[in-house]
């Protein structure tokens, strides 16, 4: 049994965790060495980030919102649909954002991993569609698996209201997306990439559409996107409404906002980098002792029910979840060498828990709601700060709570 042991409040950059030997593997026990910086692979990340202890649900003062769902002006068939689904109170970053888009604002919004953005922009933007039936909305996410789910909320949003969407992604038959393109659409929603091709192969006609959302943006900056977002944009009709969601605004996320948009209304719900819910802890991997071996204990608790694993390789995953299902482990992986039917199957299988591990690069990171994953495991420490953010906020969702452990080698 590993023990815990949590630091009350973030320590400070230079605080040195001890341990020796005896400890090996225990949580929240270790020397602060090198090995931390030269492990990432990228930017050096103080250990000491990797410790937070979760705060008590009665210590966490309920959000308040200024509106409930029936107070926007939406369509009667839109309302109805959200009665349906059980939407009474928005999150905040729906209470705050919600009305700006029914005003036709252009809108930055930054939150939290998990805070319910997506249907921020859904909703009205439904409404938008259902207002005028000509209307026709581009939305491009970073990911095939982002862009999915997202087309996955719209189609249960706009059950039964006649709105049409098609999802372009890459790793999918493109013949598949072209035919489906030759239909009327009010939705698109892609990844980058795809785009750029069914947009050269004149599949997709720019002008035609007035409004544009950018989820994700500091993750598609990240991804080398920039270029293909800057063709999309310059083909659009030159008013039109675009609404730029970021986890994260650096200097360079900044500069893509003045310049996609013009005169926008900032919207930031973030209070932290990571959710208050979400309890976190390292686990070190001292002297003789396996990597592995410390996983698969861990993963034998019986709190360790539906887990999602990060590698940093596509190659280190692969071979990680075969040493799981080797060892008995219900386990699968899921990374950019997969075919995209097999990534979604993976997922599904483990949105669905016929599968407790889902071992991940950080193509699982962002955006993904998986509900009720117990516990991200940072397996290989992850590139950036930011990227161990958006792979922990997988856990604790919608104020649940969630567990991140990380290892220290």
């Amino acid at each position: 049994m590993y023990q815990r042991s949590f630091s009350n409040k973030r320590p400070q950059s230079q605080r040195t965790f001890r341990g020796n030997s005896k400890n090996s593997g225990s949580r929240g026990n270790f020397r602060h060495t090198k090995n931390t910086k030269k492990s990432t692979g990228g930017q050096y990340i103080d250990p000491s980030k990797f410790i937070r202890k979760a705060e008590p649900i009665e210590d966490v003062k309920p959000f308040v919102p200024e509106h409930k769902f029936s107070d926007f002006a939406v369509s009667p068939t839109l309302a109805a649909n959200l009665v349906t689904k059980q939407y009474k109170e928005p999150t905040p970053i729906q209470d705050r954002i919600i009305p700006y888009v029914l005003q036709g604002k252009d809108v930055v919004g930054v939150a939290n991993t998990g805070t319910g953005k997506t249907a921020a922009f859904l909703i009205p933007l439904i409404d938008k569609v259902l207002k005028n039936p000509n209307e026709q909305v581009l939305i491009i996410a970073p990911t095939r698996e982002l862009a999915l789910q997202i087309d996955g909320e719209l189609k249960g949003f706009a059950k039964g209201m006649h709105i049409f969407s098609v999802c372009v992604v890459g790793g999918a038959p493109i013949r598949q997306q072209i035919k489906a393109l030759r239909y009327k659409n009010n939705f698109i929603i892609g990844t980058p990439g795809r785009l750029k091709d069914l947009i050269e192969r004149r599949n997709i006609n720019l002008t035609q559409f007035s409004t544009l959302v950018l989820d994700e943006a500091d993750r598609m900056l990240d991804m080398g996107f920039i270029h293909d977002i800057r063709q999309v944009v310059s083909g659009m009709p030159q008013k039109h409404h675009t609404l730029f969601f970021s986890a994260t605004i650096s200097r360079e996320v900044e500069a893509l906002i003045s310049e996609f948009l013009k005169d926008p209304i900032r919207i930031s719900v973030k209070v932290s980098d990571t959710a208050k819910n979400v309890e976190q802890d390292i686990v070190r991997i001292g002297k003789g002792k396996e990597k592995f071996d410390v996983l698969h204990n861990l993963l034998n608790e019986k709190e360790f029910n539906k887990v999602l694993v990060f590698g940093r390789t596509k190659y280190g995953v692969e071979k990680l979840s075969h040493l799981l299902v080797v060892r008995g482990v219900r386990a699968e992986s899921i990374h950019g060498n997969k075919s995209h039917v097999q990534r979604q199957r993976a997922l599904k299988r483990f949105k669905d828990s016929q599968i407790q591990v889902l071992v991940a690069t950080d193509v699982a990171a962002r955006g993904l709601d998986i509900p009720n994953v117990s516990h991200v495991i940072n397996y290989d420490i992850p590139s950036t700060y930011d990227d161990y953010v958006h792979r922990i906020g997988r856990t604790g969702r919608s104020n649940k709570r969630g567990k991140a452990l990380t290892f220290i080698g």
